[in-house]
């Protein structure tokens, strides 16, 4: 029987027991613990593949955990766990109380710094650097993981900008793979590419002209040439960047061939590598082909309408538009507060710019949509995909703080429409024009209409509706907790009320007065966070108008929400059916 390298190693000072000749069959088996755990788990697999080679050659060669490695977002993450202490509980990653999917500091000394978005690597990495500096420790490694994708982004600029003007022991690696999630997109990808292995870029180096020493393009996937030029790197001084050239999903053909469809797959076959085929007929649609597929009809009547998204086209499902219409639908790569400014000047001259962005990253641009768009009071259409609790990807993806950041913001309308079809009418209404910007958020995932596109109507900005009348107490829900809200109280006759307010900024202030005038306790429901959210709202209206009122607000509670399923963060959190029911006997 073959020796089994993998199944010796838990920890890099195993990996490097191994002599380097070794190394090839440890990452061929590597990759197949890879391909064989997440085809069965679930979770990101091309990325993990591309940086089988590299993640070998980082750890042989570098003194981890003593020297400090970022892995950028973390999508590639995979192998670096495997290698670090986590092999043998792999296979509860991005499970409830299993490790997370990404980096986390808590997890492991080998996380040096929790991950999750992008572009955060080098100014991570830098300000280890010059802590390690200033501690007179001078001979620490430094070294920032990072992908083509993200360092186009204004953050990873902003590092580079100012690492170059330091003398700081630092090494950013340079992961070009031409792919983030989708297709890299702009000038600075069109750049790379022209960069083969072993020919330089061209003279005006933008790299060196930053001040970094620029090494490569080398081959990513060969084991001697990264031992060797990591080694030589080890004693070069100052700021330096190696660049690499890999292929995302190396090693399984489909994901190499198919690779935004394998970024994150789902289950397939290890032995195949074909994808586990789901019939999806007759089930509800996902929100985002909601958005994908009306805001594509609205367009096609209306010229003033343009799309706009930051490196989520796929997930977005702005492809249907971007696809048909090419000139009026822009990836704009990794850049959110560039999407948000860029819709805002749109908006200047008349356009009708749909800004579709993930809760969790439009927080990137939390500036930009306070000061460029809602200060000079510009209709600008954020449609906030990924609103509330998103599942495995964990507490850097959830997006529930949306509600409680822009309901703060002067001029800002806010919506969380019930259902499928209520997010149709939103963005029909949004796309007629609006006096303020609008901000429609929906979640990750399929809703419960099969029959959704119906024809479109125009809602009234700030009116909320009754759902179920009831002599007792009386629920109030936004957007589609709605659904958990029903389902909680379906068995429960003639005691609760349920009132669904698609408007959580302006709130139906007249219908309020009703509520708080007949019942006397009160519950709210909101997947976002209770502090400055949807039920802080309703607090601080009985407050203000003297009203004595029980009122309980469920939603997120104050820490952060790790991974699992939906259904079980939801029952965590006390927003499932039935914590919701329990909340209810509590009082009547």
């Amino acid at each position: 029987m073959q020796q089994s390298f993998l199944s010796n190693i838990k920890y890099p000072s195993d990996l490097r027991k191994l002599s380097t000749d070794q190394l090839p069959k440890l990452a061929r088996e590597l990759r197949d613990f890879v391909i064989n755990i997440v085809a069965a788990k679930e979770g990101h697999l091309g990325a993990s593949l591309g940086v089988i080679e590299l993640t070998i050659a980082l750890h042989y060669i570098f003194d981890t955990p003593n020297d400090l490695l970022v892995w950028d977002v973390g999508h590639q993450a995979y192998p670096h766990k495997i290698l670090t202490g986590r092999k043998d509980i792999f296979h509860t990653n991005r499970q409830l109380d299993g490790i997370s999917g990404f980096p986390k500091r808590t997890e492991s000394d080998y996380d040096t710094f929790g991950v999750g978005h992008s572009s955060t690597s080098i100014s991570a990495v830098l300000g280890m650097a010059i802590a390690s500096k200033l501690k007179g420790d001078i001979t620490k490694q430094h070294v920032a993981i990072i992908g083509d994708a993200s360092i186009a982004s204004g953050m990873a600029f902003e590092g580079l900008n100012h690492a170059g003007v330091t003398d700081t022991n630092m090494l950013v690696i340079l992961n070009d793979n031409a792919i983030g999630i989708d297709p890299s997109v702009g000038a600075l990808k069109e750049y790379l590419t022209k960069a083969k292995i072993g020919v330089r870029p061209r003279k005006n180096n933008i790299i060196e002209a930053l001040n970094f020493n620029y090494f490569g393009p080398i081959d990513g996937h060969d084991l001697p040439m990264l031992l060797k030029t990591l080694e030589k790197l080890k004693t070069t001084k100052g700021p330096k960047l190696l660049h690499i050239i890999t292929t995302k999903g190396k090693g399984l053909k489909q994901a190499e061939e198919d690779q935004v469809k394998y970024h994150a797959p789902g289950k397939f076959d290890a032995s195949t590598g074909d994808l586990i085929s789901k019939d999806n007929t007759g089930l509800p649609p996902k929100f985002q082909d909601v958005f994908g597929f009306t805001i594509l009809e609205l367009a096609r009547k209306n010229k003033k309408i343009i799309g706009i998204t930051p490196a989520m086209p796929t997930g977005s499902s702005l492809k249907y538009m971007m696809e048909e219409m090419p000139d009026r639908a822009f990836d704009v790569g990794i850049a959110e507060q560039h999407a948000v400014t860029l819709a805002a000047g749109m908006a200047t001259q008349g356009l009708i710019p749909f800004c579709t962005i993930y809760s969790t990253f439009l927080q990137r641009a939390y500036d930009q949509v306070i000061h460029d768009v809602a200060l000079q009071n510009l209709p600008v259409i954020f449609c906030v995909d990924r609103a509330g609790i998103v599942g495995a990807d964990g507490a850097t993806h959830h997006g529930v703080y949306d509600i409680a950041y822009l309901s703060c913001v002067p001029n800002m309308i806010v919506a969380a429409p019930a259902n499928e079809i209520e997010l149709r009418h939103l963005l029909y209404t949004a796309s007629l024009g609006l006096d303020h910007p609008i901000a429609i958020r929906y979640p990750r995932g399929r809703g419960h209409i099969i029959d959704w596109e119906v024809p479109m109507q125009k809602l009234e900005i700030g009116k909320a509706t009754s759902l179920k009348k009831g002599s007792k107490i009386a629920l109030v829900s936004t957007g589609t907790i709605a659904h958990n809200v029903t389902k909680a109280i379906e068995a429960i006759e003639k005691t609760i009320s349920h009132y669904h307010f698609c408007f959580i900024k302006p709130l139906d202030i007249d219908l309020l007065k009703q509520i708080v005038q007949n019942y006397d306790t009160i519950i709210t429901v909101e997947d976002g966070v209770i502090k400055g959210g949807f039920g802080s709202s309703i607090l601080d209206f009985a407050n203000q108008n003297n009203f004595k009122n029980n009122i309980v607000a469920l939603g997120i509670p104050d820490q952060f929400i790790h991974h699992g399923t939906v259904d079980q963060l939801h029952n965590i959190c006390g927003i499932s059916p039935e914590k919701i029911l329990n909340t209810i006997n509590t009082y009547l």
